[in-house]
């Protein structure tokens, strides 16, 4: 994950700006890894019974995760597929929100703050009508295609929902959302534009510490971008009018390295929701605000049918 953080002056918040200090059902998992379907994953049952143990003690209540390989022609190469699933529900058709990793993360590394363990648990309780996680490798390009042929947005968009479709996921494939964590923050809102632009908006978008950086020196030393200008065309910050119809939920902490710019995106977009809480760009803000933002996904959900039988 990109982790670590350089503390920043607490910001002047616009009136519409929620000040919040959330608290956390579950536990926290900053990495996940599950027995594989289609790939062998040494190790992975291990680290998946450990997880469902814990999470059986806090809550009661088991995720269901798995592991396979596919091979994106986008990307030009194999990519691990982790999909999260809450316990007791039937997966056909379940909706599914992407989440995208952070920077130096993957697919397995991508469900922080106990993520799988909190959805088991608001789902199985009821708060949140059912709906999956599915996350992938997307390198370390801020999900654009910083170097031709490896273009993990064209994934997302032109692979994914064939995949889910495959799988019984989602509706005809398509993502309902998009949820990224600091670098995969930034690819959701990307991913959000790119919808929008296709006509085919999302129904939320959740971008918990996004790398929203204001200066170009900084984002530089990410070796993401060829230069400020390909920056500046997919940089959120700099596009906002660009984002689109759908209901954006953003959570940062106080002392994230990103303050400043996630502070200023939640100025002047005014989203749904939009939390500066105490903390910093680790798990133990993640802990903090991924209840919220799991109930933020939750409320835009749209409800399988039901199935008649005669």
């Amino acid at each position: 994950m990109d982790d670590g953080d350089r503390p920043a002056a607490r910001p002047r918040l616009g009136r519409r700006t929620l000040l919040a200090a959330a608290g956390i059902t579950g536990i926290a998992v900053s990495g996940l890894a599950a027995s594989a379907t289609r790939a062998p994953n040494p190790g992975g049952a291990t680290v998946r019974r450990a997880l469902e143990a814990a999470g059986s003690a806090v809550t009661g209540y088991r995720p269901v995760t798995r592991v396979e390989q596919v091979f994106s022609r986008a990307r030009g190469r194999l990519v691990t597929m982790l999909t999260i699933l809450p316990p007791g529900v039937p997966a056909g058709g379940i909706p599914v929100s992407l989440l995208l990793h952070g920077l130096n993360g993957n697919a397995r590394y991508a469900a922080v703050g106990g993520m799988p363990t909190v959805l088991a648990d608001l789902v199985s309780r009821g708060v949140v009508p059912p709906f999956a996680f599915v996350a992938l490798d997307g390198g370390n390009n801020y999900w654009h295609e910083a170097h031709p042929g490896d273009d993990p947005m064209a994934m997302l968009l032109d692979e994914v929902p064939g995949w889910l479709a495959q799988r019984g996921l989602g509706a005809r494939g398509v993502p309902f959302a998009c949820t990224g964590v600091s670098m995969g923050g930034f690819g959701a809102l990307l991913y959000g534009r790119r919808r929008a632009e296709r006509r085919q908006p999302a129904q939320a978008i959740a971008a918990i510490s996004p790398a929203l950086l204001t200066s170009w020196t900084e984002m530089d030393k990410r070796h993401a971008f060829t230069d400020a200008a390909q920056w500046a065309a997919l940089d959120p910050l700099r596009n906002l009018d660009k984002l689109g119809p759908q209901p954006i939920g953003v959570w940062v902490g106080d002392h994230d390295r990103f303050i400043d710019g996630t502070s200023r995106f939640i100025r002047e977009v005014k989203p749904e929701v939009g939390v500066i809480t105490s903390g910093a760009h680790n798990d133990a803000l993640y802990r903090k605000v991924v209840p919220d933002a799991i109930r933020f996904l939750g409320r835009h959900v749209t409800p399988r049918p039901l199935t008649h039988h005669v």
